[in-house]
């Protein structure tokens, strides 16, 4: 594993309430498949994702990060679960289900991954819910499984080749040797590092306004509802929005696709703070905004590519025209700063350090409280062609976003197709996830009034984004800032 993907298992390993799985709810047409054709479709594509049959397997003191061991044991029974809905099957109890999946962990002596194959949907429909953990994929990687496991046409591929035998798993006296044997090159590929980050001094000039950046971003938000210890189970819910609303707003007002989306987010905390007796002030909402730095074509890639933005959301201001305008410049004040290349930089240095000193570095940092981060916002572009299951046609996919530390409340965002669907997820302290919901909604339905009857000059508009997005060479794409 790379520093980064090792931690996700060191902040999960001190946090006893925290569950750090990223999932999604893929919804189908019905009628559902028999769960023992699905069983046969999910291993005949096995082979096409090799982490699904290695575990995580830690080494000695930490001397190396963990590492990806095929699993002499594993077997498809503990990674596919049956589960049926009450009736009627409706929004309500999927997301019940949901919040029960996702509150708790998954398995660390087996892959770490699980799905949920659930009947009895409203309409004949089934769906399926994926759980992986952090640690594997992030939301990009995590979003392509869905091109491995589903199909672009109705009919089925045919099924790959299966000869998997797995590797018997070294010894931990191995493990050790071979960790020790990586850290006596660390001066050596270090070095090697640091002269080719030298040959280009612009990205590093980038990234050192971006540390600065991210240093002034660091003060403690002002204490609210959203910010505290985390307690079991987990809450969820989700609310939808369509692609043509979120363009027609960008392209009157001005911004990118997340801007939009952002304001519509910034505006339904706002409505979740008031509803709770509890009046925004500047600077009580910093979102952790993830940003991918994959280059294309690494989509397949099995692992954590991600920077950040910290960005500060104005939910105490009140006219959704205003508050759009203010999202809008503290995104691009974000970028125009380095901070995603700054924190792409600190994540490749990481695999420069001794790996004992990044760990305990990392188990401390997540074993203190933190006020700085009060939510997090990521948003992942999702397949924009038609997917299929066993011939059933992939209706919507809902997100999910882990939460941690003492952030209460995420926010994830994943388009497929012509909808947008947001995925809101709470601990037991946030069970009025409906309010958020419903803010949400409303201030995207601001916007949109707002936009049909007095569109902005198209001038406005702030560079491209999935319509035809040219985003900078050094961050290509970014979950969260489309």
């Amino acid at each position: 594993m790379t520093p980064l993907d090792a931690a996700f298992l060191q902040a999960e390993d001190v946090e006893p309430a925290a569950s750090l799985a990223i999932a999604s709810t893929a919804v189908f047409a019905g009628p559902a498949p028999a769960f023992a054709e699905f069983e046969a479709h999910l291993a005949s594509r096995l082979p096409l994702i090799p982490r699904y049959r290695q575990r995580a397997a830690q080494v000695p003191l930490d001397l190396g990060p963990p590492v990806w061991l095929d699993d002499p044991g594993f077997d498809l029974d503990h990674h596919l679960v049956r589960a049926a809905l009450p009736a009627p099957g409706g929004d309500a109890e999927l997301r019940e289900l949901m919040g029960r999946v996702m509150s708790t962990r998954l398995d660390r002596d087996r892959p770490l991954w699980r799905y949920w194959f659930v009947e009895g949907l409203a309409g004949g429909r089934w769906a399926l819910i994926s759980t992986v953990h952090h640690s594997l994929v992030d939301g990009v990687s995590g979003t392509d499984l869905y091109r491995v496991i589903l199909d672009p046409e109705p009919e089925p591929a045919p099924p790959v080749p299966d000869d998997w035998d797995p590797a018997s798993p070294p010894s931990a006296a191995v493990l050790a040797a071979r960790a020790v044997g990586g850290l006596a090159l660390l001066p050596l590929t270090g070095t090697r590092a640091l002269l080719g980050m030298l040959r280009h001094p612009a990205r590093l000039a980038t990234a050192g306004r971006g540390l600065v950046a991210l240093a002034a971003s660091m003060p403690p938000a002002a204490p609210s509802s959203l910010s505290g210890p985390l307690h079991r189970p987990r809450h969820f819910a989700w609310t939808r929005a369509s692609v043509t609303d979120v363009r027609a707003v960008r392209r009157g007002l001005g911004g990118t696709f997340n801007d939009v989306v952002l304001a519509a987010v910034t505006g339904g905390l706002r409505a979740l703070l008031l509803s709770r007796g509890e009046e925004p002030g500047p600077g009580a909402v910093r979102s952790l905004v993830p940003v991918s730095v994959r280059a294309p074509g690494e989509e397949g890639l099995r692992d954590n590519r991600v920077s950040l933005l910290l960005a500060e959301l104005p939910v105490h201001l009140a006219d959704p025209l205003v508050r759009f305008a203010a999202v809008r410049e503290e995104l691009g004040r974000c970028k125009a700063a380095g901070e995603a290349e700054a924190g792409a930089l600190v994540t490749e240095l990481a695999r420069y350090e001794p790996f004992p000193l990044v760990a305990s570095t990392v188990r401390a940092f997540a074993a203190l409280p933190q006020r700085t981060i009060v939510t997090v916002t990521t948003n992942v572009p999702g397949p924009r062609r038609p997917l299929y299951g066993l011939g059933r046609e992939l209706e919507e996919i809902i997100p999910y976003v882990p939460i941690a530390s003492t952030v209460r409340t995420g926010v994830a965002i994943m388009s497929y197709r012509d909808s947008v669907v947001i995925g809101l997820t709470g601990d037991d302290t946030a069970a009025d996830l409906d309010v958020l919901a419903a803010g949400i909604e409303s201030s995207l339905g601001e916007l949109v009034v707002a936009t049909s009857t007095d569109p902005g000059p198209s001038s406005l508009v702030a560079g491209r984004d999935e319509d035809g997005a040219s985003p900078p060479p050094s961050v290509r794409h970014r979950e969260g800032t489309r």
